[in-house]
């Protein structure tokens, strides 16, 4: 039995690794297409993308694991069947509780698999991602400067640039810097060249003007300038802090934030729910498991196929899936309903293995009274 048990939890587990790793990086695919841009038109190098895209790698997983641990299951067990190996165990003595004990061992690892990327690996991630991306978008592209486009750094400042050297000096720059509202200038140079001190990117101009018009007297100064060095940091500095997201918190924190931020009602309600999911998202796991072992073990040998079973299990786990979504969006409206989040990931899976361990027996046609 256990050389049984241990052949069925070698094919779920290589099948699990397959499915999980390759939708994975399906979905990493679709979702860094967003990012290419970056790479082409503004010169971010390969590198930094990969770094950048591969931190969304683990909340993609956390997402796919109960669905694909639910179809890996479905699939092997329906193989077997089809190649006629579940009637060999099932006479060699293997009961659907002996039979199913392989999945939900795998169910349970990739249960406490989910729970400590819910807990950990995923909000660190995610927010090594979001602080990368803050980076990128708020001072690395002051430094990736498009070629002939009005490039609008945020906060005021717009740079145009006609031409790029291939030293990586710029020609014919123009600078249009309004984050002093009183004092808004336009400053033309011929060269220019950036250099990044710290996190702050600056550009040095040579052989420029300065036009500035003070808003008061409405008068136009004019200055010229062999080389002037300017800042292109768009926005706060360093100092600034950038409101983190409520997958970038550990559950402590979702459930009770810290009273400096003033995070709103609507978002203490995200926080909330958020937390309740990635403590019972693990549990969907196991209770999609059991849904899919209860209706495909039950069931008398046909020859005519299984589809009926199949396509049964099938529709119950997108239907337990998605009304896993539609709790977690009505409980983001209203708190009370967060038990519901605990009941769907729990429930199903106990009547599931009620159903398994004490299948419906089928009735039996009362004989025929004999002739009298």
């Amino acid at each position: 039995m256990n050389r049984l048990s241990g052949y069925v939890l070698r094919q779920l587990a290589i099948g699990l690794i397959a499915v999980t790793g390759g939708l994975a990086v399906l979905i990493w695919l679709t979702q860094s297409l967003r990012f290419i841009e970056l790479v082409l038109n503004r010169g971010l190098s390969l590198a930094v993308f990969f770094e950048l895209t591969v931190f969304m790698l683990p909340n993609f997983i956390a997402v796919i694991l109960p669905v694909t641990t639910f179809i890996v299951i479905l699939a092997v067990y329906s193989r077997m069947e089809d190649d006629r190996e579940l009637v060999v165990m099932r006479a060699a003595g293997m009961g659907p509780g002996a039979l199913a004990r392989p999945a939900l061992v795998l169910a349970a690892m990739a249960a406490v698999t989910g729970w400590a990327m819910n807990l950990w690996i995923v909000p660190e991630s995610y927010r090594a991602f979001r602080e990368y991306q803050f980076e990128i978008r708020n001072r690395m592209a002051a430094v990736l400067l498009q070629e002939g486009v009005f490039n609008d750094l945020g906060a005021g400042l717009t740079v145009y640039v006609r031409a790029r050297d291939g030293d990586g000096s710029f020609r014919g720059i123009m600078v249009h810097d309004a984050r002093e509202a009183e004092a808004p200038a336009t400053i033309l140079a011929e060269r220019g060249w950036l250099s990044v001190e710290g996190s702050t990117p600056r550009v040095t101009l040579e052989n420029g003007t300065r036009q500035e018009v003070d808003r008061r007297t409405g008068t136009l100064r004019l200055l010229s300038f062999a080389e002037n060095t300017l800042s292109l940091a768009s926005g706060a500095g360093p100092e600034e802090v950038r409101y983190r997201d409520a997958r970038e918190r550990g559950v402590l924190e979702l459930l009770h934030p810290d009273p400096a931020e003033r995070v709103s009602e609507r978002d203490r309600a995200r926080f909330v729910v958020e937390a309740h999911q990635r403590l019972a998202g693990p549990l969907i796991t196991l209770s999609l498991a059991l849904v899919a072992l209860a209706v495909l073990l039950n069931g008398e040998f046909s020859r005519h196929g299984k589809a009926g079973r199949v396509l049964t299990a099938v529709g119950l786990g997108a239907g337990l899936v998605a009304l896993g979504v539609a709790i977690g969006n009505l409980a983001t409206r209203e708190l009370g309903l967060v038990p519901l989040i605990w009941a769907q990931a729990v429930l199903p899976g106990l009547v599931a293995l009620v159903w398994l361990l004490n299948p419906p027996r089928p009735r039996v046609p009362a004989a025929d009274p004999a002739p009298g």
